[in-house]
């Protein structure tokens, strides 16, 4: 794929980049060759690639999804100015 002047121009406005004349030129062909490159990668087959998120397999370490209240009711709102029922008293702000 080939990039011209006005796109390279077009991209450094969007990432409000100020470039000069000369960096227009040479940006123009290292574009391309980016882009060239990332067309090239989709020609290879991937078809029996597994995904993966690191190189080597690990099995993450699982807990079971309990819900509770943490047991610290009473530490939470300790240091709090108004309490009641263990929940926060804040001033009303809507009428």
């Amino acid at each position: 794929m080939r990039v011209d002047e006005t796109t390279v121009r077009r991209i450094a406005r969007l990432a409000r980049i100020k470039i000069s004349n000369e960096d227009a030129k040479s940006l123009e062909g290292e574009l391309s060759g980016i882009l060239d490159w990332a067309e090239e990668l989709n020609g290879a087959d991937t078809t029996t690639v597994e995904p993966m998120t690191r190189v080597v397999p690990i099995e993450l370490k699982k807990r079971v999804d309990e819900i509770t209240d943490g047991n610290i009711a009473d530490d939470i709102v300790k240091n709090a100015p108004m309490v009641e029922d263990h929940y926060f008293v804040v001033p009303k702000v809507v009428e």
